[in-house]
């Protein structure tokens, strides 16, 4: 079995776990061109459990919360990349606007999410909490996002379109 897995088959993961008396830490997002600042983050909530299990918007998802321009890259070039990390164990595509439904199906003793959000908005911190487990945030790298990247991109190439 690859990294990239079903929701079926992230719940079978994850009863395993749980019976080895494993730690499961989820996290999610987009990561719509990976940079430094996921790597650090997702190395972050790694050191908190045994098993990262990461959902990932489907490209339609994606689209829903960003707009038409995005995503840069495709769910499959997304999850490749994330399932190629050290510190991923799993990737789950999900096609919701949230992974409400995930969270659900998974039960992570430990939610993560970026310290730019505030724990009353996390999507899922009520089942998490409700289930035993904790709801963490993890400070963001400074100057580190995927906005930034795209800036930088676009910048750079109306520079080179003048000379």
């Amino acid at each position: 079995m690859g990294k990239v897995v079903s929701l079926d088959a992230a719940i079978a993961q994850r009863g395993q776990l749980r019976d080895a008396g494993k730690k499961v830490v989820f996290t999610n997002g987009t990561f719509d061109i990976l940079h430094r600042g996921h790597i650090e983050y997702l190395k972050k909530a790694r050191e908190m459990g045994d098993a990262l299990f990461i959902g990932l918007n489907s490209d339609e998802s994606v689209r829903a919360i960003k707009g038409d321009g995005r995503p840069i890259m495709t769910q499959e070039d997304r999850a490749y990349l994330l399932a190629n990390l050290v510190c991923v164990d799993f990737v789950v595509i999900f096609t919701e606007n949230t992974p409400l439904h995930l969270i659900r199906s998974i039960l992570p003793d430990i939610l993560v999410k970026g310290a730019d959000w505030q724990p009353d908005e996390i999507v899922g911190k009520d089942v998490v909490e409700s289930h035993g487990g904790k709801v963490v945030t993890v400070e963001l790298t400074p100057g580190r996002s995927s906005s930034s990247v795209i800036e930088t991109i676009l910048n750079r190439a109306a520079y080179f379109k003048k000379t």
